[in-house]
């Protein structure tokens, strides 16, 4: 499946960097927690995701959908995710080489870094469960799926981020969307 704008070695890279702050491996519940809560940094702070990700409700909380798939190998690598992230294996990501510096992310911006790089400060330091407890609490747009899943629309992120132009971001990310799809069918 493929989500127009969506980059599979960008949400890659994110994930790299996610496992080189915690020492070259890193949960894959608490990578799933820090990957949603960036792409909300980043939403509240430049009224765009970072991933452009399908954003769903699971019973452990709110996570970037495909690429949640992809860290739990449920996609198959067709874009550079195996370039930096190792399969998971023992509820762990690993990068795929322990070389991988900041440099080699070329895909992330300064701005997507500086976000990146504040989330793991404020949120490296928790354990897994931890993170699932606070994106429960501070995630109101999260709401129990009750064993499944459920889409968590873009304008609803940022209604509960106090954006009074919901609809309008939501219709931007759409039409980039849109653009993305149409450039790829071009190509």
């Amino acid at each position: 499946m493929s989500i127009p704008g969506y980059k599979v070695r960008k949400a890659a890279q994110v994930a790299a960097f996610f496992a080189s702050k915690s020492g070259g491996k890193i949960n894959v519940l608490k990578l799933a927690k820090l990957l949603y809560l960036a792409d909300r940094e980043f939403l509240d702070r430049y009224d765009m995701p970072i991933l452009f990700d399908k954003l769903v409700s699971m019973p452990h909380g709110p996570v970037t959908s495909m690429t949640y798939n992809y860290v739990n190998g449920y996609e198959v690598d067709r874009g550079g995710w195996s370039e930096f992230v190792n399969d998971r294996a023992d509820y762990q990501l690993g990068l795929a080489r322990p070389d991988i510096t900041i440099d080699d992310l070329d895909e992330l911006s300064k701005a997507e870094l500086r976000v990146l790089d504040a989330i793991w400060e404020k949120f490296g330091g928790m354990k897994p469960f931890e993170l699932r407890d606070y994106t429960h609490q501070h995630c109101p747009e999260w709401e129990d799926p009750n064993g499944s899943s459920t889409p968590i629309p873009y304008q609803r992120v940022l209604k509960f981020l106090g954006k009074e132009n919901s609809q309008d971001i939501e219709s931007e990310i759409e039409a980039l969307r849109s653009l993305d799809e149409s450039l790829a069918h071009a190509r």
